[in-house]
């Protein structure tokens, strides 16, 4: 006699299945408080950082040349032109510097004491011992300088992002040799079934050779995780069960593959009830509706139809994102295209079924052409360009129908929110905790300045832009610049934070530099940002309420794009002072002389119902968010995520 066939314990919607999987293994803990390793840097490609990476050195550690040629003092090149061409000594590498000399250098070469410019040795005609030179040099061009790409205690990685080759360079380059990452996800793939065999040596009629642990093994792989593949077990519930046991032991997820329809040797679902929760039995999928999700020991178990094209499909559905989520990544991307159906194709009312195509561009038409839909055909697997998707309200699709395809071993970037403004510490931790909120979503700094970031939100190439530019007029900052440059502008100015402007020097401050004034000393050097920055506006202010010209200061001309990199050359001796924020100072263990304190604000160019819009104010406003920017010295958060009125002071 036959034995009753089990009933499945549901059949879920596929959208109802993922949220109560996803919200299961949310609720047992199993996104959070991941573990990691410390791995070497040749070993890093691809894992994703377990906490943000900092600089152990700035990069470039020395000021350098940029080009082969000769360094020279700058001020000794003015006047010289075609008609009126200058002569400079050259010097031996071990002689010291002495007006109108010269040494030769080649690009990565230190810039020898003395000198603050380099001139290429195209532009150089050398003569009985000395180099003949036809156009003056400005200060510090082809030179970089000290910090000019990594600044020392500088964020170089932040956390939970995908390590990319350029990445392992610039860790490389700011002097790391280890990075922690999060352990990549130990995954226990337990094929089962009578009829399975290992290998091609034991095929005989009535067995299958075992292709879907291999699949799967490698799905895993692609998707960052780390497979173990079990031995065949044969359809033995007690068999399974210890598999399945023993397996949650040391993984962090169990894949049982087939076994879970309902006939006489499926054991799977029963087995899972025995060690834990089955959440979902069935769901109205085609191919693939016997999948079963189950929580064991505080993990995920999922059990996958036998057939090749259902296993990938709902191993791509169920197992593909919980392993990415897992690793702090996005959902996988997918590229869709629209297509039209070259024929009709016919679906069952009340399931959702996924179909592969094949695409091809016709005439200047692109069409979808339909491939064979047995849920054991490997061959539409390796086929297949692209898949639709009939949704389960529909009967099928009609041939000349558009649809949309996603096309397969593709994706798109990620989802990148670009920063261009001035330069703030605080901004990289804004984008720390943006990713902790939208996983999907990347902040990207371009350090431009004030006025660059009001330009880039002009010419909508940027969604945020931060400003700290005073109007002289007023005593208010920014609104007066936002009023004359951005008259039309649908985003916001939200308040981020007041910050405390200072000289920076060498501990101990040796030069004993008190204020501005002492800037106008001989024996001091400064380095300046760049024109168009909040910061330099601020200083050419201050200047101007001190009676000081910019002539008067030794380096005014000189110039890079960050605070960091301000602090950078003055913690590396090369200069004595700079102006800048107070955690710059703080990062880099310098003294701070306060000079003033500014209005630091946010442009943000997005639509009102943006959710990113949304998100960054409720950081802004956050108590977390506040200490952690805070802590890093010289900010005051107490009216952060404010929107800024434009209307004018009378």
């Amino acid at each position: 006699m036959m034995r009753n066939q089990k009933a499945y314990l549901d059949c879920l919607q596929r959208p109802q299945a993922q949220m109560l999987w996803r919200e299961a293994l949310t609720r047992c803990g199993y996104f959070a408080d991941l573990p990691s390793e410390t791995v070497i840097i040749s070993e890093s490609l691809g894992r994703v950082t377990a906490c943000s990476v900092y600089a152990k050195q700035s990069v470039p550690h020395y000021n350098g040349s940029a080009m082969d040629g000769i360094a020279v003092f700058a001020p000794d090149t003015f006047g010289a032109q075609e008609t009126e061409p200058i002569r400079l000594q050259l010097l031996s590498p071990d002689t010291p510097f002495a007006p109108g000399g010269c040494y030769v250098v080649d690009t990565g070469d230190p810039l020898p004491a003395g000198t603050n410019a380099v001139i290429m040795v195209e532009d150089v005609h050398f003569v009985d011992g000395s180099a003949e030179i036809i156009a003056a040099a400005a200060p510090w061009q082809h030179v970089r300088i000290i910090g000019e790409d990594i600044v020392a205690n500088e964020l170089v990685i932040a956390e939970h992002q995908r390590i990319a080759p350029v990445d392992m360079a610039a860790l490389l380059a700011a002097g790391l040799e280890e990075v922690d990452v999060i352990q990549k996800p130990k995954v226990a793939i337990i094929p089962t079934g009578d009829e399975i065999v290992a290998t091609r040596a034991e095929l005989r009629a009535g067995t299958i050779l075992d292709v879907n642990s291999p699949m799967l093994a490698a799905a895993v792989t692609a998707w960052g995780g780390d497979p173990h593949r079990h031995p065949i077990v044969r359809d033995r519930r007690e068999a399974i069960k210890q598999a399945i046991s023993s397996s949650l032991e040391c993984n962090d997820m169990v894949i049982v593959n087939a076994g879970t329809s309902a006939g006489r040797d499926d054991f799977t679902s029963d087995v899972l009830a025995d060690l834990g929760e089955v959440l979902v039995h069935g769901v109205a999928i085609k191919p693939g509706k016997p999948v079963i999700l189950a929580l064991c020991k505080g993990k995920p178990v999922i059990g996958l139809p036998g057939y090749p094209v259902s296993a990938m499909l709902t191993a791509e559905l169920f197992v593909r994102d919980i392993l990415l989520a897992r690793q702090k990544l996005p959902p996988a991307e997918t590229i869709e295209i629209e297509a039209t159906m070259t024929k009709q194709v016919a679906s069952t009312m009340g399931v959702e079924e996924y179909v592969r195509v094949s695409v091809g561009n016709v005439q200047g038409k692109m069409v979808a052409a339909l491939l064979s839909r047995g849920a054991g055909l490997l061959s539409s697997l390796t086929k297949a360009q692209g898949m639709i998707r009939i949704d389960s309200i529909q009967s099928g699709l009609a041939a000349g129908s558009t649809v949309p395809v996603q096309m397969l071993r593709k994706s798109r970037p990620e989802q990148t929110i670009l920063a261009v403004g001035s330069h703030d510490l605080a901004l990289e931790l804004l984008g720390i905790f943006l990713r902790r909120r939208l996983e999907h979503v990347s902040l990207t700094c371009a350090n431009v300045g004030s006025m660059g970031g009001i330009m880039a939100i002009r010419n909508n190439e940027a969604h945020i832009a931060g400003v700290h530019m005073l109007d002289e007029q007023t005593g208010r900052y920014n609104v007066s610049f936002v009023n004359k440059y951005l008259p039309n502008m649908t985003g916001s100015l939200v308040h981020f934070a007041t910050r405390e402007q200072g000289l920076m020097v060498l501990p101990g401050n040796p030069k004993g530099i008190h204020d501005l004034n002492d800037l106008m000393r001989p024996d001091v050097s400064y380095i300046n940002r760049q024109r168009g920055s909040g910061t330099r506006m601020l200083l050419d202010y201050e200047l101007q309420k001190s009676g000081i010209s910019f002539g008067q200061i030794a380096g005014y001309e000189k110039e890079v794009g960050t605070h960091m990199a301000v602090a950078a050359s003055v913690a590396a001796g090369t200069t004595d002072a700079g102006l800048g924020v107070r955690a710059s100072a703080r990062a880099l263990g310098l003294d701070f002389i306060p000079v003033a304190k500014e209005q630091y604000d946010l442009l943000l160019n997005f639509s009102p119902d943006d959710e990113r819009l949304q998100v960054i104010i409720e950081i802004l406003q956050s108590e977390e968010f506040r200490r952690e920017v805070e802590s890093l010295g010289g900010y005051e958060l107490g009216n952060a995520g404010e929107i800024v009125s434009l209307v004018a002071e009378v």
